[in-house]
Order: C-alpha cells, then sequence, then structure tokens
C-alpha cells in the first residue's frame, strides 16, 4: 500500500512560472513533444528572452537608489551559448571562472572590458585575462604576484584587480559565518595592499569586494559594511579605487505557494519522527535523522520558497544599516561615496531561464505499493535534488490531453544502473499516473541544475540543448550552438 500521502492529502510542490516558461509549458505540449522525439531524452531547454529581462531587474534596483556599477553574469551557473550570446546584448557583464569560460566569453561576442576573471586561475587563464583586459578577481597576495609577473613579461597594459576579502569582522553582537576557501581574511588587507604596492607599474587595484556561500543577509551586510571599510584604507595607501563587489546569492524562489513549502518541511519532520508514514524512498530524511527519540541534524534543502530572492533580495540588502558606519542604509553609503556597485548573480539572472525534459519509459508498481516511474534521463541530467531543490515537475501527456485524473504519488527512478540513480528522492505527487510516452518537465533547471552535474555514466547520452524563443504568436527554436541574436529562425531580429 502506497501511504506517502496519507493523513495530509497531495503534498504539492508546485513551481513558480513566470509568464514566457508557463505560456511554453501550457501551450507548447506537442511543441516540445516533437522536440524530445526529434532530439533525445533529456533535452535542455533554454529561453534567452528571460535572461534579458533578468538583467533589467537588477538595473532597475541600481537606478532607484541612483547607483552606478555593473551586474557580472556568473556563467558557471549555466553553460548555454544562447544564453551568454544573448546576454552580450544587454549591458550585463560577465564573470568568467575559468579557462574555458572566458573562451567561450570572447568567441561569443564579449569583449575584455566586460568580463572579471574570478575562482582559482592557472596561468593560462590569469594570462589571457591580463591580455585581453578583463578584470581579474584576486583572491590573495600570490595571484597578485604572478599576475604582475605576466604584465611585466609580455609587456601588457597596468592589469585591473578586485582585491577579494573573507571572514570580516563585526561590531556589537558577534556574527557567526562560514570560513571560505576564497578571499584574503579582512585582517590581512595590509599584506594584499603591501603586495599590490610593490606592483603599482603592472596592478590597478580598482576595488574590493566578497563572495559568501550564505544565503545570510545578515552575513552579507557585515560584508559589505567590512569592503567599505576596506575602500578607505586603500584611499590612505594612494589608490583609487572606484568599486565594491558583493558578489552573488541572491537566490530564487521556486515554489509557488509558501503554504506549501511549509506544510511539506513539517511533515517531513514528523516523517523522521515516526510520527506519519514515510515521505522518502528509504526513509531519506535530507539530512534531518532521529537519535534517542530526538531529531538531530539540519535540513539540507535550498529554502524553494523565499520572500527576498533575486534583484528583491539585492534592494533588501542595500536597505540594511550598517551598525558600525553610523547605522546608515548600506546603499546610501556606497553613494554618498561615489562607489560603484558590482554584483555577481548566477542563479538568480537564470531564473525562469530554461527546463529540462525528460521522456517516461516505464511505470509500475513495488510491492510495497509504490508506483515507480523510470525516465530516459539520471539524476545528474536535472540535478534539482543534487543542489537541495525540491519542486514538482510539470505533467506533459503524450496524446496532449489534460494532465487530469486522479492524483498519483511516485517516485522518479532515472535510467542508470544504480541503486542511488534517483531522480527524486522524495514521493512526488502529480495530477495523474503518467504513461510510458508522457514527458515530464523539470522546471526552473537553468541555475546549476541544468549541466552542473551531467556525466556519460554508462555511456548514456548527456542531454542536447535548445534555445526557443516566441515571435508572433509562435514558438521557434535552434540548437543551442547555432543561436546568435541577430538573426533568429523566422527573420531577422528588429
Amino acid at each position: 500500500m502506497n501511504t506517502a500521502g496519507t493523513g495530509t492529502g497531495p503534498l504539492y510542490l508546485e513551481p513558480r512560472l513566470e509568464r514566457r516558461p508557463a505560456a511554453l509549458l501550457a501551450s507548447g505540449g506537442p511543441f516540445l513533444h516533437a522536440l524530445v522525439a526529434a532530439l533525445g531524452s533529456p533535452l535542455n531547454v533554454v529561453l534567452p528572452d528571460q535572461i534579458a529581462e533578468n538583467v533589467e531587474r537588477f538595473r532597475a534596483v541600481f537606478r532607484a537608489r541612483r547607483l552606478t556599477g555593473r551586474i557580472f553574469f556568473a556563467h558557471k551557473a549555466n553553460r548555454s551559448s544562447a544564453l551568454v550570446r544573448h546576454l552580450v546584448t544587454t549591458d550585463a557583464a560577465l564573470d568568467a571562472a575559468s579557462l574555458g569560460e572566458l573562451r567561450h566569453a570572447l568567441a561569443s561576442g564579449w569583449t575584455g572590458d566586460r568580463i572579471m576573471a574570478t575562482g582559482p586561475k592557472d596561468p593560462e587563464f590569469l594570462w589571457l585575462a591580463a591580455r585581453t583586459g578583463a578584470t581579474v578577481n584576486a583572491d590573495g597576495p600570490g595571484e597578485l604576484e604572478r599576475a604582475a609577473g605576466l604584465v611585466r613579461a609580455y609587456g601588457l597594459p597596468r592589469l585591473r584587480v578586485v582585491l577579494r576579502l573573507s571572514e570580516f569582522g563585526t561590531t556589537g553582537t558577534t556574527l557567526l559565518s562560514r570560513r571560505s576557501r576564497f578571499g584574503t581574511p579582512a585582517k590581512s588587507l595590509k599584506e594584499l595592499l603591501d603586495t599590490a604596492d610593490r606592483h603599482r607599474d603592472a596592478l590597478e587595484p580598482v576595488g574590493v569586494g566578497y563572495h559568501l556561500d550564505t544565503t545570510s543577509p545578515d552575513e552579507k551586510a557585515a560584508a559589505l559594511e567590512g569592503c567599505l571599510r576596506a575602500m578607505e584604507e586603500l584611499y590612505a595607501h594612494g589608490f583609487s579605487p572606484r568599486a565594491v563587489d558583493i558578489g552573488g546569492g541572491f537566490g530564487v524562489s521556486y515554489l509557488a505557494h509558501a503554504e506549501q513549502w511549509d506544510r511539506y518541511t513539517t511533515e517531513l519532520t514528523r516523517a523522521v519522527m515516526g510520527r506519519r508514514p514515510p515521505m522518502t524512498w528509504g526513509g531519506h530524511g535530507y539530512g534531518l535523522r532521529m537519535e534517542n527519540g530526538t531529531v538531530k541534524g539540519a535540513l539540507g534543502l535550498y529554502p524553494a520558497h523565499r520572500p527576498l530572492a533575486g534583484a528583491d533580495y539585492l534592494d533588501d540588502l542595500l536597505s540594511r544599516p550598517a551598525p558600525g558606519l553610523g547605522g546608515r542604509p548600506l546603499g546610501t553609503l556606497l553613494l554618498e561615496s561615489l562607489h560603484e556597485l558590482y554584483v555577481e548573480p548566477g542563479r538568480a539572472l537564470v531564473d525562469q531561464c530554461g527546463l529540462t525534459l525528460g521522456t517516461v519509459r516505464d511505470v509500475r508498481q513495488a510491492e510495497g505499493g509504490e508506483h515507480l516511474v523510470t525516465l530516459a534521463m539520471n539524476a545528474g541530467d536535472a540535478g534539482l535534488e543534487d543542489h537541495g531543490v525540491l519542486v514538482d515537475p510539470v505533467l506533459l501527456p503524450r496524446d496532449g490531453t489534460p494532465a487530469e485524473g486522479r492524483p498519483a504519488t511516485v517516485y522518479l527512478m532515472g535510467n542508470l544502473c544504480l541503486e542511488a540513480d534517483l531522480i527524486t528522492r522524495r514521493a512526488v505527487h502529480l495530477p495523474r499516473l503518467p504513461h510510458p510516452g508522457d514527458l515530464l518537465a523539470f522546471p526552473n533547471t537553468a541555475g546549476y541544475c541544468m549541466d552542473f552535474g551531467a556525466t556519460r555514466a554508462q555511456r548514456q547520452p548527456l542531454a542536447r540543448r535548445v534555445a526557443v524563443f516566441e515571435e508572433e504568436g509562435s514558438w521557434h527554436w535552434c540548437l543551442d550552438e547555432q543561436y546568435w541574436p541577430i538573426t533568429r529562425p523566422g527573420g531577422p531580429r528588429t
């Protein structure tokens, strides 16, 4: 007997869908089925027009606060050519975290003055960044030394650098923050400045920044206040910095309804405590466990419904006071100091920009009564759960009929010969039981979930990628690598 929903009814986690992806899923069933029939399952679909809309939302925050600065897309969030090529037509910039990403950006129409090189840097990456005039986000004195050496050895122009800091101190209440493998502790800023001072002929420090692996606005506010203090140190050392880089981590709200998220996490805790039937395969607790009658651990899930995310999160951060700087709002301090603001959103800039399609191959009922649905894809192809994201897929019936009927509770299985290949560890509630040949559309996978963990394990094919766009009321597509913004199938763009 399948008891995953017993006692509380279906535990839906309905996806938040904005106009463009919602319209595609609502009217594009036959269109998407035809794409999968031609190009195979799994299939990644990206929506280039959406990324430009997301940039504008961030830019609106800058305008409202009268701030200047740059919006760098963190390319690591998605490897799509179509998204990167469409983005170059906006006023955005690009954050390249590897030699491959830098080469891809340059080949897609970006120029070095609109690129910032971040992440671990091998000599080739650092050299190409310096050669093309990109800004280098430097983690420490050693990276500054290597960069200066390359500038001198090859007679390159003075290199713009941002000094990345970490482990900021706070005033008043102690704020605990996780350590980072990136950046130099703020208390060691003098070592960075001394290094930059020795290489004034080769390096131009244009600002300071941070990139924290946290969703905590309090930690980010403390780091931003620390950067404002560090800017004063740069001025005191005779430099002329102009920018504060606050990194990314603005988040995405994946779910349409806060109450569904609250209900699910409450019921999951009850299931771990044994107060209701299991909701997951093998009693998986997503980080929670019972020990001696007490719930232990921490829920290792992304906050799938967030009241503040993306550009709204940035606006809220800039509204927060800086206790050590007179309690004035951080955005006001940036404006009055005439500092430029740099941001590096990844996930937030590709919010609603893509989805992953998988074909239903088999539906069977296990001995325990659970329905097991096997898809022509594996867990790495739509790595939502790998990133702690829980959201329901959208059922697209093969025959085009509405996905209506008796609600069904299923587990979604991958196509690898591994017990661990579960696309969802949780029981998923759908409007009806899927049939072989139906499609499941996993929404909002463009941010890290689409290809970050995809592999060719067991010689299963990697998902192909297509760019989809709407013109004159019809949906059009091309292969991702064939997309260029100047012309799209259907005629030149104006």
